[in-house]
């Protein structure tokens, strides 16, 4: 009997998740807006259903017939919407990218025998796959990850679109940033720390801290990890300017009367400006380093990921690595290959070899390819 998958969000990653996914099951993609829906109606094996998934009586009623749940929505109702289907009893993959510690919900993960993955994306999510399959075989010792989605084309004055809610993007720039150095957890503004990488593909790219370790704080005893974004050089002072005047505040001001956030205002302003048109490129860049002693022996391995919007298909690269990612380890739940009750991070799904390797080639069967170096 054909297994049936709900894709919560029909976003543009959440719809290459679908599409993906429907190649060989059925597939309902769910969002608020008929709009986003409508690119997958013309889908042979997805169906669509208007819903509001903020709402924890409607996912419940929702997920009833469904053997496994996709999270792709906002990361501001991630946490909510997760819960639901976890208190419903169904299994779930998410790349919702909230802000609240998904660990939190292991106990009622538990307690409902539930399988969850969270964080399941490229960074956080296949960086996390990677480092679980080398910790399990060496002592590691410093995990370093630069990863960043950006347009081909440079467009003033940003030089940056994104596929995401803008609210999650600017989340990275307000959100305190967290990494390990000599076993100590420092926190530290995110944007700080600037340095400037060369790459083959794109040229010279600006890094800089945002919280992408994530569950790896908790899950990984190693004295040296550190994630950084990659933007276009230039990014990092436009951005301290908004935030520092204000313009990502989340705290009401009035304006004539009204009182407004100047988050959803910046947001409704950038969206447009930064929102990708139809056709149009975008590239995924990851540099991953692992070092450490492997069979008594000082071993450093390097993964780098290059991939551009895919025009046979009109599906933009952020979508490919994200969402193959997820429709990757999706489909090892589903097969019962992963199996694990409770809150798992990533880097549990890549302690197991043939679970690593499983996804290493459903992402290179999809053109998605991490080349390795040691």
């Amino acid at each position: 009997m054909e297994k049936k998958i709900a894709v919560f969000g029909a976003g543009l990653v959440g719809n290459a998740i679908a599409i993906d996914l429907s190649k060989n099951f059925r597939v309902t993609s769910v969002d608020i807006n008929p709009e986003s829906l409508e690119i997958l109606k013309t889908r042979n094996n997805i169906d669509t259903l208007k819903a509001d998934l903020s709402k924890k009586e409607v996912i419940h009623e929702i997920v009833k017939d469904f053997d496994l749940i996709i999270g792709a929505v906002p990361g501001f109702m991630g946490y909510s919407m997760v819960k639901a289907v976890i208190e419903a009893g169904k299994n779930i993959v998410d790349i919702s990218f909230f802000p609240e510690n998904a660990l939190d919900l292991d106990k009622i993960a538990k307690e409902h025998g539930v399988v969850a993955v969270t964080d399941c994306g490229v960074a956080p999510g296949m960086g996390n796959i990677i480092l679980g399959y080398h910790n399990e075989r060496m002592v590691v010792d410093k995990y370093i990850c630069y990863v960043g989605g950006l347009p081909v084309i440079r467009e003033w004055p940003y030089e940056y679109k994104s596929v995401f809610s803008p609210i999650d993007v600017i989340e990275e720039y307000t959100r305190l940033a967290r990494y390990v150095e000599n076993s100590h957890t420092i926190t530290k503004e995110a944007l700080s720390d600037p340095e400037l990488i060369h790459f083959k593909e794109v040229g010279t790219l600006e890094a800089f801290n945002t919280d992408g370790l994530r569950s790896l704080i908790d899950t990984m005893k190693i004295p040296n990890m550190i994630e950084k974004t990659l933007r276009y050089p230039g990014c990092i002072e436009y951005l301290r300017v908004l935030r520092e005047s204000g313009f990502f505040s989340y705290d009401k001001i009035d304006v004539k009367g009204i009182k407004i956030r100047p988050i959803d205002v910046t947001a409704k302003l950038l969206f447009p400006k930064w929102k990708l048109k139809p056709g149009e490129a975008d590239f995924t860049i990851m540099r991953i380093l692992i070092k450490g002693q492997e069979n008594q022996a000082e071993k450093t391995y390097i993964y780098d990921l290059y991939d551009e919007y895919n025009k046979e298909t009109d599906t933009i690269s952020m979508a490919r690595t994200t969402g193959y990612t997820c429709s990757a380890v999706a489909n090892l739940v589903l097969d019962g290959k992963f199996n694990r009750v409770g809150i798992s991070p990533p880097e549990y799904v890549g302690v197991e070899e043939e679970n690593y390797r499983y996804i290493l080639k459903y992402l290179k069967d999809r053109q998605v390819n991490y080349v390795t170096s040691d």
